[in-house]
């Protein structure tokens, strides 16, 4: 029986995927399981396995395409029944093509860059939704370009950028999965050789270059421009003396290094403050639900690498539960996972509250924009050293400024402050005191 493949649903902040590439074509036989196709979401780039053994004899979603999730994607010839859709059904993994470079970890480590602003250690901050349909796909190059069965081997997408950028396909290395070229390999050729690139517009200076948008790019544009539009954001910033936490972390960070193999940043210390405060102010871990709040009783806290492609958000869970030493494990484990495109769906959902880290990149004040559709998001700065007055006399101390971006509809100035004043006091506090483990 013929049977439709629906795009499944994958959480409920992910209203969208955009149609990478297709691992299959329409002739094979396929086993339960198998990677059928990549789909680029807002939250990472994942496969969708077949639910079925059988033989995919229709593609109804072409690459590029923006489909939402639920939509029929494809059709299968098969013996069995299609099992019952279920949030948790795709079993569904980061592409490994997908590399996350990460820059900085917390002052030193892992930074995030784009439209989000920064947190105080590890990746920057980013969830979005998927970018508008896209426009309908241009006639495939006529029957003369290639012979039939050549053609076959190349996606839609691949044979479209090919006749416009007037590439032999037959020239071109595959890097996909099992050989197959990819919309980067072709750019990639006609860029090393010079290849004629399409007209410009007429209005465009002989000084300006355009750059199309790439899948992950448009979803960042769409998901910022939808924070920006739905949520009314307001902006407030806090000065941290946090010298004893510098002592602390440079008394003990080569003994932990030795001992975990991994470097103590200042990132495990702000999610530590930042956690023990939303549990004092629950309103900051929140989200607008149309007519009504929507507490999140687990906090948990995302943190967003960037990479050449985009930014992704990976999620340190139930982060109540963790001393300073384990978030710090924790974080550098999805750091590693994200510069080597192993993050699976689960470890970038649930996020109910951001940290970010502009530090990393020398800013020393910055306006985050709001993880949508999260109530905040809290970036730290660079950590600089600063003549200021204590006890009436002036010393040197070193300073960073803590700064949290909420939505308004949900927090008030005074709750704001309140919370940006507890994440203060418990990073001034830390010092020689301080458990780690």
């Amino acid at each position: 029986m013929t049977i439709t493949i629906d795009l499944p649903q994958v959480g409920e902040s992910v209203v969208e995927g955009i149609i990478g590439q297709w691992l299959k074509s329409p002739g094979d036989r396929i086993e339960k399981y198998d990677p059928l196709v990549e789909v680029i979401t807002d939250k990472v780039t994942m496969e969708v396995p077949s639910p079925v053994n059988g033989v995919l004899t229709r593609i109804i979603a072409e690459e590029g395409e923006t489909v939402p999730m639920g939509a029929p994607i494809a059709e299968m010839e098969t013996d069995e029944e299609l099992p019952a859709p279920s949030p948790s059904s795709p079993q569904a993994a980061s592409s490994p093509g997908q590399n996350v470079d990460t820059i900085g970890y917390l002052m030193t480590d892992v930074t995030p860059v784009g439209p989000t602003g920064g947190g105080m250690d590890d990746p920057a901050a980013a969830s979005a939704p998927a970018g508008r349909r896209a426009p309908p796909p241009a006639p495939p190059p006529p029957a003369s370009a290639a012979p039939k069965e050549e053609r076959s081997r190349y996606s839609p997408a691949v044979r479209r950028l090919a006749t416009e950028l007037n590439v032999d396909l037959t020239r071109v290395t595959g890097t996909g999965v099992g050989g197959r070229i990819t919309r980067d390999d072709v750019a990639g050729f006609a860029e090393g050789r010079g290849a004629a690139q399409p007209a410009a517009p007429a209005r465009q200076d002989a000084d300006e270059e355009t750059v199309a948008l790439s899948p992950v790019r448009r979803i960042i544009a769409e998901h910022m421009t939808r924070s920006a539009n739905d949520i009314p954001a307001a902006w407030s910033i806090v000065e941290v003396d946090v010298s004893d936490l510098v002592a602390l972390r440079q008394g003990m960070k080569d003994e932990f290094r030795a001992r975990e193999g991994a470097d103590l940043t200042y990132l495990p210390f702000v999610i530590k403050a930042v956690v023990e405060s939303l549990r004092e102010h629950p309103y900051l871990n929140s989200a607008w639900g149309g007519d009504k709040i929507v507490l999140k009783k687990r906090i948990n806290v995302g943190v967003a690498v960037a990479g050449a492609d985009g930014l992704v958000v990976p999620v340190i869970h139930d982060a109540t539960t963790m001393s300073v030493a384990e978030l710090a494990k924790a974080g550098r484990d999805l750091t590693n996972r994200a510069r080597e495109g192993k993050l699976s769906l689960a470890d970038v959902q649930g996020g109910t509250f951001t940290v970010n880290n502009t530090g990393a990149l020398g800013s020393v004040m910055s306006q985050p924009i709001i993880n949508h559709p999260q109530a905040a998001i809290l970036t730290t700065e660079a950590i600089q050293k600063r003549p200021v007055v204590r006890h009436d006399a002036i010393a040197i101390r070193s300073m960073v400024n803590v700064c949290l971006t909420f939505d308004h509809r949900i927090v008030d100035g005074a709750q704001a402050a309140a919370f940006l004043q507890s994440v203060k006091d418990r990073l001034e506090a830390m010092g020689p005191d301080t458990a780690v483990y």
